[in-house]
């Protein structure tokens, strides 16, 4: 089927009396409280609970094996292939479902703030609050400026949609399906609004390299004379938190992408996680939740006030709001190119220093093992920490080779003389469920550190197992912190646990195929 039938089909779509289009953010709260799609809070959020799915459904993401594409994708267990005739079936299917619904939404957004690099996003939503989401979360027209340079993808997403995993080929009744030759994504059977933001990230991270742009999976600031900080992680290692600081001006809190005049953000919005959420620890974020955020999933009270410490729905509750309610946010959200990049993990083995300097090497080899421990509730299953490696900390939306995103920050690292540091948010003095998690107060204050460049000359002691650099001092940190051996009742423990955490990195290393010795020199002595 030609992609030109299938614009025709949409536009068909678009004509019918049931498309309410552009909708404002009163207009879609109101609707989405009329239609019974959630409730307000007493803060004047939008709250909705997203049902069996309130994280990503990895392993229901699809990407159409196409003839145009067929050769660049890393196909496996991240990107699965589909063939085109199930795509096919699918979108007419989901498609004739929208059109018998009451009302349909219809959105026109993008993705990218600078705008030789920017996407046009078409996003026809079954729900008012998923457009609420959409509104918040992508580029709004009426905040750009200057013509968008691709071609437009557009979002097809029907919740209500429940496939046949045996006539329609998915794994489940949910699926995320991405067609680059049909600029199309399918989503159905989930209502976890996040399941469109990362299919757009997925498709700039393919599209952006051959532009010789860096798509990143990281956050960033910048300070009121342009120096800015990359804050690389997977979900809940912190790249909101860190970022978002009122000394800074946050640029964007997830997906960046570096191109030769630095850096620019792909969202108009944030999608903070907000499990334990207090004013004192992340005002930014706290603050933010007013009229028009959507809550996902977050508990509330009797008085409708949300309850953030409350997983009983997930662990994964989540707000979702525009930039423009963070009072330190540059706008529009472009900045210079970095000087400091930190690589952000969870360690739940407790073992990895809070933070490290790392050479060439040891940046190059940190970059593509990824390693971080899954927090609960991110995916569909996870329960507690999972150890896991994910290239270019964002195996999950890179749809090309992790060494071809690799190579290109390399590049750019040598170009522009970046700091690189390696920052544990997890766990210290022992492992989940032993130790405890990292002091978000030290953590801060050793951020601070690094970007304003207090740890650039100070002495250092090399960590034994993994032969990284600690700083012997960092201000406002004591000193017994920065070593996760002093943290340990056990050392015996700790060092079985070192070793352990060195050999699941050699282990994993294995995958990647041709790596230089300079990079396989940046790994674990052990």
């Amino acid at each position: 089927m030609s992609m030109l039938h299938d614009h025709l089909q949409i536009e068909n779509l678009l004509k019918q009396s049931n498309i309410h289009r552009q909708l404002t953010v009163p207009q879609l709260v109101e609707t989405a409280l009329n239609r019974h799609e959630g409730t307000l809070t007493s803060d004047g959020a939008f709250r909705a609970v997203t049902g069996d799915y309130t994280g990503r459904s990895p392993k229901d993401r699809f990407i159409v094996d196409e003839d145009s594409i067929t050769n660049e994708i890393d196909w496996g267990a991240v990107n699965q292939p589909i063939p085109p005739d199930i795509f096919d079936r699918l979108e007419q299917k989901v498609m004739a479902y929208l059109a018998e619904q009451p009302a349909v939404f219809y959105r026109k957004a993008f993705a990218g703030a600078d705008s030789r690099w920017r996407l046009p996003v078409d996003i026809i939503n079954e729900y008012a609050w998923h457009q609420l989401f959409a509104h918040q979360l992508f580029l709004r027209p009426e905040e750009i400026e200057g013509e968008a340079a691709l071609d437009p993808f557009t979002i097809l997403s029907a919740p209500g949609f429940k496939a046949d995993p045996e006539r329609d080929g998915t794994r489940s009744e949910a699926f995320v399906i991405i067609s680059f030759e049909k600029r199309t994504i399918l989503i159905g059977g989930t209502a976890y609004a996040g399941e469109m933001k990362k299919a757009i990230f997925s498709i700039m991270n393919y599209l952006l390299p051959s532009m010789d742009v860096l798509p990143m999976h990281c956050s960033a600031n910048a300070d009121k004379d342009g120096n800015t900080a990359l804050f690389f992680g997977l979900s809940g290692t912190g790249k909101t938190t860190l970022s978002a600081t009122d000394d800074r001006m946050l640029i964007g809190d997830d997906e960046h992408g570096w191109s030769k005049d630095g850096v620019f953000n792909f969202e108009g919005g944030c999608y903070a996680k907000c499990i334990g959420l207090h004013p004192d620890k992340e005002p930014e974020i706290f603050h933010a939740v007013r009229f028009g955020t959507v809550l996902e999933n977050v508990k509330l009270k009797e008085n409708r006030t949300p309850d953030y410490e409350s997983a009983s729905l997930t662990e994964n509750t989540r707000a979702a709001y525009p930039l423009t309610a963070v009072p330190s946010a540059k706008l529009p959200s472009t900045a210079g190119h970095p000087e400091v990049i930190l690589f952000l993990t969870a360690d739940a083995t407790g073992v990895l220093p809070p933070i490290s300097r790392l050479n060439r090497s040891q940046a190059m080899y940190h970059f593509l093992s990824g390693y971080t421990s899954k927090l609960a509730g991110t995916e569909r299953g996870v329960t507690e920490p999972q150890p896991v490696f994910s290239p270019c900390f964002g195996a999950p939306f890179l749809p090309r080779d992790p060494s071809i995103y690799a190579k290109m920050l390399g590049e750019k690292i040598d170009q522009h003389e970046a700091e690189v540091y390696l920052v544990n948010t997890g766990w210290t003095g022992g492992a989940y469920g032993t130790g405890s998690r990292m002091d978000l107060r030290f953590t801060r204050a050793m951020v601070r550190a690094a970007i304003n460049g207090d740890l650039k000359h100070t002495s250092s002691i090399t960590d034994a197992a993994f032969g990284l650099e600690i700083p012997a001092t960092c201000p406002n940190v004591p000193p017994e912190v920065l070593q996760p051996r002093l943290m340990w009742d056990n050392i015996s423990e700790y060092e079985a646990a070192a070793s352990a955490l060195a050999d699941k990195f050699h282990a994993n290393f294995t995958r990647f195929k041709n790596v230089t010795s300079e990079i396989l020199r940046g790994g674990p002595v052990l």
